[in-house]
C-alpha cells in the first residue's frame, strides 16, 4: 500500500489534529494515511518524506501573509507560524522530489505561495464576490458548482465541465504561482483548482473533496487518483 504523509492542523500550543474525512478518504481508495508530526527540523522533514510516498496538504488556518510578502490586514483569520514552518519546505521538498502531492483548501493556497503566488486575505473584504464562499452552514454538502477546464489532470479524474462542490474558505488565491495552471474556476472566477503541468500528480482543490468523497464518487475519485500515482512513486525498500 502508498504510504501518505498527511498533514495536520495546530490547533492549539502541543496538540496536532486532523479530520477524520481526510484518512478514511485515502483508506476508501487503498492508501495508508500516516500523520505527520509539526516540526520545522530540516532534515526531519526530508527524513518524513523519504518514508511516504505522497504528500496529502489538509485545510486548516491561513497562511501567514508576510510569507507571500503582505503585511497582515485585520480581515485576515488566524494562521499558525509553527505550522507555515514545516509545511513551507515540507512542499517545496516534496516537488523537487516529484511527489505526488494532493492539496486541499488551504493546502492548494499554500502551494500557490510556495511557488511565488499571493492570497486575497479576505474574499469578501478584498474579491468582492456575490458568491457565498464561506458556507460554514453547510459544511459538508454541495453549495454552488465550479467548471472543470477540459485538457487538464483534474478532467482526467473527474471530467470536464460542471461540478457541484462544497465551501469553506474565506481566503483564494490573488495571483497565481509560478508554473501553475488553472484547472477549475467559480462562476464568480475565483481560482477554485490548480496543477504543475510539468509534474507527474500535483493537484489542488479549493473545495473539501474529502467531506463530500464517502456520498458522491466524483469527489472520491481525486483521492482514487492521488493513490494511484502515489504507488507508481512508491519509495524503493
Amino acid at each position: 500500500m502508498a504510504l501518505i504523509g498527511v498533514v495536520p492542523s495546530w490547533v492549539e500550543e502541543k496538540k496536532i489534529t486532523v479530520n477524520q474525512d481526510y484518512v478514511e478518504s485515502v483508506l476508501r481508495a487503498g492508501g495508508t494515511p500516516v500523520l505527520f508530526p509539526v516540526t520545522d527540523d530540516r532534515e526531519q522533514i526530508s527524513a518524513l518524506l523519504a518514508r511516504v510516498d505522497g504528500l496529502l496538504l489538509t485545510g486548516g488556518q491561513d497562511v501567514n501573509p508576510a510569507e507571500y510578502g503582505e503585511q497582515r490586514m485585520p480581515c485576515c483569520g488566524d494562521f499558525s507560524a509553527c505550522r507555515d514552518a514545516m509545511e513551507i519546505p515540507l512542499c517545496r521538498e516534496a516537488l523537487t522530489r516529484r511527489m505526488p502531492v494532493l492539496a486541499i483548501c488551504r493546502g492548494m493556497q499554500l502551494l500557490s505561495c510556495v511557488l511565488g503566488g499571493t492570497l486575497y486575505q479576505d474574499l469578501v473584504s478584498q474579491f468582492g464576490t456575490q458568491l457565498s464562499h464561506p458556507r460554514f452552514d453547510m459544511p459538508g454538502d454541495p453549495v454552488h458548482e465550479v467548471d472543470v477546464k477540459p485538457d487538464t489532470l483534474l478532467s482526467s479524474v473527474m471530467g470536464a465541465g460542471t461540478l457541484r462542490v462544497n465551501s469553506r474558505h474565506h481566503q483564494g488565491i490573488k495571483v497565481l504561482g509560478k508554473n501553475l495552471r488553472v484547472n477549475a474556476i467559480a462562476p464568480d472566477g475565483l481560482i477554485e483548482g490548480i496543477e504543475l503541468p510539468d509534474h507527474p500528480f500535483v493537484l489542488g482543490v479549493q473545495w473539501h473533496p474529502e467531506s463530500l468523497s464517502d456520498r458522491y464518487p466524483d469527489h472520491q475519485k481525486l483521492f482514487d487518483a492521488f493513490i494511484h500515482a502515489c504507488a507508481d512513486h512508491r519509495q524503493p525498500v
